[in-house]
């Protein structure tokens, strides 16, 4: 009889993403919350929609850092119930998210709107350059 035991690398991965995925990995922190957004583009432009139910514009920070679009935000509480005794808070109070832009995104020209809890801004993209073609010469002697 053999006591080998066959070898299954998946089982190792399943067990690291258990230690490091557990629930507490994937909860938000101090109810920071990261908005579902959708990134696309669409003719000449790269689209980013962020979805922000229950946010005011004034509460809505967009700023351009080193390539990268950063969309973050803080609600503050208006007057809050204090008989209520949540059981769930969902809810977040702030956010943040941060979107790398292709190297061809305009900074200078990005145009954000708040409608309807959607916060939409169209980043136009430079063209592509053409491709350049390239002679091909001979290092032969003659």
């Amino acid at each position: 009889m053999s006591n080998l035991v066959k070898w299954d690398p998946f089982a190792e991965l399943a067990a690291l993403q258990k230690q490091f995925f557990s629930e507490d990995w994937t909860t938000p922190l101090r109810g920071v919350h990261i908005p579902t957004t959708d990134v696309y583009t669409k003719e000449n432009e790269l689209v980013v929609e962020a979805h922000l139910p229950n946010f005011e514009q004034h509460d809505i920070q967009v700023q351009m850092d080193e390539g990268s679009l950063i969309i973050s935000a803080e609600r503050h509480e208006k007057e809050e119930d204090k008989n209520k005794k949540y059981v769930v808070r969902e809810s977040s109070s702030s956010f943040y998210r941060r979107v790398t832009l292709p190297k061809r995104a305009d900074a200078n020209k990005i145009d954000a709107h708040l409608d309807d809890g959607v916060l939409r801004i169209k980043i136009p993209l430079t063209p592509l350059p053409e491709p350049t073609k390239i002679a091909i010469g001979s290092s032969k002697k003659k």
